[in-house]
This record gives structure tokens, C-alpha cells and sequence, in this order.
């Protein structure tokens, strides 16, 4: 999709990571200069050196640096960029954000802010829900700070309960209620946790789905009013309410192949109600009859975008970037097509034995998977150094296949072929999911990988990785191509237990 003439003649990455790696590289396939923005620990980052160019916004914390409106559009005034992508996460749906962009005549690629100021407030996207005629979870579309209320509504609905921040999501501000008693006081600790979270105590009230599946639908439009859905993706394989692995299409779509219509249709619905441009997701809670609801809206580019796009041939980044620049969205609903099935694992440096502790530190060793239908996002490299300020997510491996079950074999393979060493991270818990009979079944909710946690017999990813690292670095320093191959095999379990019992003879 390389355009002759540049739809802009250089975009600011108002991000980190992966997902800055990422837009640099499909801005350099548009034609585009790129502009990264870089905190002070990031000065090494990879985005930083494959970018045009880079300017140092500040310190290391993030209030500093990339959540500070007024050093990012200054970088953007200093580069001469006339765009700016946000990514996700940190500014990308930032209301004020998308405004000040406006208001310093560059583009923000992304949804209007009106958009985003809309569908940011939890109980304002549930009344547009409600008003375009899509199902919502039973519950309150206003805040609610008297208890007497809740109490009235909870007896109404009927127990168990959530209490939910409006202004945010991440599982903070969120309460399950069992009984009146519960109420009062997790209200009020409910209020506190998202307001040191979100700025903002309001909470609401729904009905709490017992074993949800997570839903979401993926869609796109322009700014001249076309809109499209691309099909939904299964991501209820959380920790701490956090996704972990997704997965297009969704095992329930699978088997029955008419609800992709109707979820698909209530997420068009929502999405025109606030004219809706660029890409963005509804996410939907599905009950353990199949009936889904909506849940709220994400004005962004999802982390899980990869599996999107290997199933329907479609490139979201560059889109966003075209619809930006003024294009028409040129693919209509009928000319979307749906093909194989691909799965994303979130390659975290994190513990997953210690409660998915975070494990920054240096990369010692790093080789990536390869092969046909293997994808490997990433934002990191042997040598770089995972900083405790920010999120732990290294790098998303996705896979595709003709059928769901030939990508669960292909993500098992790409898994246990990849090797990051001298950090912890969850790669082996994924090789484990993946041969798990319930996961392979399709038998999915939110509660699923908590479950699988304590069925799964206690690991130790720490120790294999600092004993993985020592002999790498051995390897390395007497390069002695024997050893060096028994490094390359530090996943192995057997291999470690054998490389063990050496070490303490």
C-alpha cells in the first residue's frame, strides 16, 4: 500500500515500545518521515533508532514525558511534523490531547476528540448504547454515590453486582458486591482507587455476568461516514483484567457463525451514534448462553490489532493513517472477508509464578521465531535494558493458520522456539496453555487462565532464566560453540534440570 505522493510529509510517534516500532515501520512503507519521542531511559529504545528522527521529551516517569501534552506537541512543533499518532495507551485517548493537536494545526490520526471525550465516560457510552438500540449489561447509566440508590438498584438487578470507574478501565476502581452488606464499603473503596486512577470517583453499578467471555469488535471508518466492521476477537484470557492472549475469530463465532452478523451490527450501530473515524473497538461481554452486551468503547488502535489484520488481509495502521490524511475508505461491509484463524500471545518480563510479578533487567539473549505465519511485534533486542517505569509488555507474537487448531500448533512451535534470556517472562506458561485440552476447546471466560494458575504445578521461570543467562554469558566469553548450543536450549526444561544438577555438583 506505498503511495507515490506522502499523504503527510512527517508524523510524530507520540508513543513506546512495540506499537512505536510498528507505526514507524508503516509510515516508512507510506513514504512518511518519522519523528520518535523518547523519555531519558529510553534514549537506547529501539523506536528511537529506527525513527528519522528523535527528541528527548524528559525524565523516565511518564507525567514527565509521554503523558505531558505540552512537550509532545512541542516536540511536534520543533520536528515540523504535521501529524501525530499516539499509539495506545498513554495520550491516544486523551480528549485534550486530540483537541490541542487541533488546535496547533496538526493532525491528530485518530478519532475526533469529540469522539473520544464521548465515549471516554463509561456511563455516557452506555447511554449512546441504549439510545442507538444495542444491548447493554442491566445497570446504571449514571454515576451513583448514594448508597440508598445502590442498594435500590442492586435488590433490582439482583445480586452479585459491579461497582465500576467511569473514567477508566484495567480492573481499577472495580468491585464484585455478593450481599447489601458488601456495599457501602466497596463503594466507597471502589470511588478512592479511581480516583487516584482516573482523576474522577464516579463509579455505576451493573449486573455482574458469571463467567463472561470478552468480546470486542473491530471497526473503521472515515471521515466521510463510512464505516465497517472487521470481525471480532476473542480476548478472554486475562490476568488482573488485563488481556494476555487474544484470538480472531472467536471460538463462539466459530460455532455459531451468525453472531459475528449481529455483534458486528450493534458495534456499527454505537460507532455511528458519535460519527465515528479512524479504528477503534466495542467490547462485549458475552453470558454463558451467547447472548453479549455491550461494555464500552476503545477510540484506538488495541494492542491485539495484529490478529485483525492476518484474518482479513488488512493493514489498521496504514488505514488509520490514509483516513487521516482525507482518503475514503474504499472497502465496503460486503467486500470483507474472513480467512484461517490467528492467536496473539503478549510476551510480558513478568513472573507468572509470582503473581505476574513485573521483571525488568537486561536482555542478554534475544532470538525471535520465524516461519510462515509467525509474526513477531516487538520493541526490544539483546542488550536493551526493560525499564521499571513502564509497562512490562516486550514483544506480541501472533500466528495464523488455515484452521484454529493448525494456529494453536503453529503459536506452541513459535513459542517454544523463541528465546529471550536473563529477564523472567511468561513464555512458558503460553507453551503450556497452548497444549491445555480446556483452551484448546474453546471453552473460554474471563476466569479462565486464574483457573488455569492453580491448576498449573508451580514454575520457576526466575531461576531458569538467571541460570539460562550464566551460561549464555560462559558461552559467549570462552565462545565455545558447544556450550553456546546448550544456551540456545535454555527452554528446555530437561536441559535445565540436567544443567542444575551440573551446577550443584
Amino acid at each position: 500500500m506505498r503511495s507515490s505522493k506522502p499523504l503527510f510529509r512527517k508524523v510524530l510517534v507520540a508513543n513506546r515500545g512495540e506499537i512505536a516500532v510498528r507505526i514507524v515501520r508503516a509510515l516508512r512503507e507510506l513514504n512518511i518521515a518519522s519523528v520518535a519521542v523518547f523519555s531519558e531511559v529510553d534514549r537506547r529504545a529501539l523506536h528511537v533508532q529506527m525513527a528519522d528522527e528523535a527528541i528527548c521529551i524528559g525524565p523516565a516517569p511518564s507525567s514527565e514525558s509521554y503523558l505531558s501534552i505540552a512537550k509532545v506537541i512541542g516536540a511536534a512543533r520543533e520536528s515540523g511534523a504535521d501529524a501525530v499518532h499516539p499509539g495506545y495507551g498513554f495520550l491516544s485517548e486523551n480528549a485534550d490531547f486530540a483537541k490541542a493537536c487541533e488546535e496547533a494545526c496538526i493532525k491528530f490520526i485518530g478519532p475526533r476528540w469529540q469522539a473520544i471525550q464521548q465515549m471516554g465516560s463509561k456511563t455516557a457510552a452506555r447511554r449512546v448504547a441504549i439510545a442507538a438500540g444495542a444491548p447493554i449489561v442491566p445497570g446504571t447509566e449514571q454515576g451513583v454515590s448514594d448508597a440508598a440508590q445502590a442498594r435500590a438498584i442492586a435488590e433490582q438487578i439482583g445480586y452479585p453486582v459491579l461497582l465500576k470507574a467511569a473514567a477508566g478501565g484495567g480492573g481499577k476502581g472495580m468491585r464484585r458486591v455478593d450481599s447489601e452488606g458488601e456495599l457501602v464499603g466497596a463503594m466507597r473503596s471502589a470511588a478512592g482507587e479511581a480516583e487516584r486512577a482516573f482523576g474522577s470517583g464516579e463509579v455505576y453499578l451493573e449486573k455482574l455476568i458469571e463467567k463472561p467471555r470478552h468480546i470486542e469488535v473491530q471497526v473503521l471508518g472515515d471521515e466521510r461516514g463510512n464505516l465497517i466492521h472487521l470481525g471480532e476477537r476473542e480476548c478472554s484470557i486475562q490476568r488482573r483484567h488485563q488481556k494476555v492472549v487474544e484470538e480472531c475469530p472467536s471460538p463462539l463465532t466459530i460455532q455459531r457463525p451468525e453472531l459475528r452478523a449481529e455483534i458486528g451490527e450493534a458495534a456499527l450501530k454505537i460507532a455511528r451514534a458519535v460519527n465515528y473515524s479512524s479504528a477503534g473497538t466495542l467490547e462485549f461481554l458475552a453470558d454463558q448462553q451467547g447472548r453479549f452486551y455491550f461494555l464500552e468503547m476503545n477510540t484506538r488502535l488495541q494492542v491485539e490489532h495484529p490478529v485483525t489484520e492476518w484474518v482479513t488481509g488488512m493493514d489498521l495502521v496504514a488505514w488509520q493513517i490514509r483516513i487521516a490524511a482525507g482518503e475514503a475508505l474504499t472497502v465496503r461491509q460486503e467486500d470483507v472477508r474472513w480467512s484461517g484463524s490467528a492467536i496473539e500471545c503478549r510476551v510480558y518480563a513478568e513472573d507468572p509464578a509470582n503473581n505476574f510479578f513485573p521483571c525488568p533487567g537486561r536482555i542478554v539473549h534475544y532470538t525471535e521465531p520465524a516461519g510462515t505465519g509467525v509474526r513477531v511485534d516487538g520493541g526490544v533486542y539483546a542488550g536493551w535494558n526493560v525499564p521499571l517505569e513502564y509497562d512490562p509488555l516486550l514483544v506480541k507474537l501472533s500466528t495464523w493458520a488455515g484452521t484454529r487448531e493448525a494456529a494453536i500448533a503453529r503459536m506452541q512451535r513459535a513459542v517454544n522456539e523463541f528465546r529471550v534470556l536473563g529477564i523472567t517472562t511468561n513464555l512458558s506458561l503460553f507453551s503450556e496453555l497452548m497444549a491445555d485440552p480446556n483452551w484448546i476447546a474453546g471453552d473460554l471466560h474471563t476466569g479462565f487462565l486464574e483457573e488455569f494458575m492453580r491448576r498449573r504445578p508451580r514454575q520457576n521461570e526466575a531461576s531458569d532464566n538467571i541460570l539460562a543467562a550464566v551460561l549464555a554469558a560462559a558461552a559467549h566469553n570462552a565462545k565455545a560453540a558447544p556450550v553456546a548450543a546448550n544456551a540456545e536450549a535454555a527452554t528446555s526444561s530437561a536441559w535445565l534440570t540436567q544443567a542444575r544438577a551440573g551446577l550443584l555438583r
